[in-house]
């Protein structure tokens, strides 16, 4: 009976810990997904700022060159808040990560407890069977 109940117990853990493992892994690929929005964000700032850049063959007014470069001062700010975006981004998908790892971890724990509980319980039936008196049953009465 304490047998069945530390099987029942194992088995609720070993549901938990796998909730717990799934519940992790969604958050780092939701992790992974911002990083790679504010990775996309960051290329694109970056694209823009090198588009607006003066070039040799521009021979543009004043006024332009004075808007592109209020719009490349605005730029240059929105791709350092990118590039901080993106680092806190990349933290985030380490701390997912090493949260995976912890959770894949508890959650293997579990299952060789469960494979060991089953291989104790497998040979006290083993020792059971060994040490039960063997009956000897006849096949015929005697004749």
């Amino acid at each position: 009976m304490a047998t069945d109940a530390h099987a029942k117990k194992l088995a609720r853990l070993l549901r938990v810990r796998t909730l717990q493992l799934n519940l992790v892994r969604a958050s780092e690929a939701a992790a992974n997904a911002r990083l790679d929005s504010e990775s996309a964000l960051a290329q694109r700032i970056a694209q823009l700022a090198e588009n607006v850049t003066p070039r040799a063959d521009d021979s543009g007014f004043a006024a332009s060159m004075a808007s592109a470069a209020y719009y490349r001062e605005r730029l240059q700010a929105s791709a350092v808040a990118a590039e901080t975006r993106v680092a806190m981004a990349e933290n985030g998908v380490a701390r997912a990560q090493a949260a995976t790892q912890e959770a894949r971890r508890d959650q293997s724990a579990i299952e060789k407890l469960i494979i060991r509980a089953d291989a104790a319980a497998a040979l006290k039936q083993l020792r059971a069977m060994e040490d039960a008196p063997a009956f000897r049953h006849k096949r015929h009465d005697p004749c």
